[in-house]
């Protein structure tokens, strides 16, 4: 039910931000150079790494690790990045991550292969088991201002609870921190 859920409503998102999405790329490509997609491997179900595109808010020069790692990655943002990274439009592009198969609305974060500790804390609490998500239960009690201990709890206390009521719980929570701009950094 989770699949079918998730493939009708990304098709319908699909096509509802379409324009938006146009726009936006319009928008990457004439503020700053470089690509307007940024294709980052990230860690899948079973820790099997997948390609996550985004609308790039980063300059090209920006070492490729965790945001929270960068010593000032607001030096880092391109002009409308900021923006984009907190109405979270850059993430309008994993909705094709969706539609393959390698993530769901709603599950834990995909992390970065780097980020070892959090990738073999997940393991260990069986959350590598699960699809990841546009959103999850760590996203919207805290997203990236909890440490990942925290989010590793969340994200296994997600994997005791998981249910259709649930994910719809956490779409409906996520959709009000978006709209508050509620615990984003950058």
């Amino acid at each position: 039910m989770k699949r079918i859920f998730d493939l009708l409503l990304a098709l319908v998102l699909s096509l509802i931000l379409i324009i938006p999405a146009i726009f936006i790329a319009i928008l990457v490509k004439f503020t700053s150079p470089g690509p307007i997609i940024y294709w980052s491997t990230r860690m899948g179900k079973n820790n099997v790494p997948f390609p996550m595109p985004k609308f790039r808010t980063m300059l090209t020069n920006t070492p490729v690790v965790a945001t929270h790692l960068l010593s000032n990655p607001d030096q880092f943002l391109t002009p409308i990045g900021s923006f984009l990274r907190k109405s979270s439009l850059d993430e309008i592009p994993q909705l094709w991550c969706i539609l393959n198969g390698d993530m769901s609305f709603v599950g834990p974060r995909p992390s970065l292969p780097s980020q070892a500790d959090l990738n073999t804390a997940r393991t260990q609490a069986s959350v590598h088991t699960l699809v990841p998500g546009l959103t999850g239960w760590a996203q919207v009690n805290g997203r990236d201002e909890i440490p990942n201990e925290q989010k590793v709890a969340f994200d296994a206390e997600y994997l005791q609870k998981q249910s259709f009521l649930f994910d719809l719980k956490i779409m409906c929570l996520t959709a009000w921190k978006v709209v508050k701009r509620d615990g984003v950094a950058h």
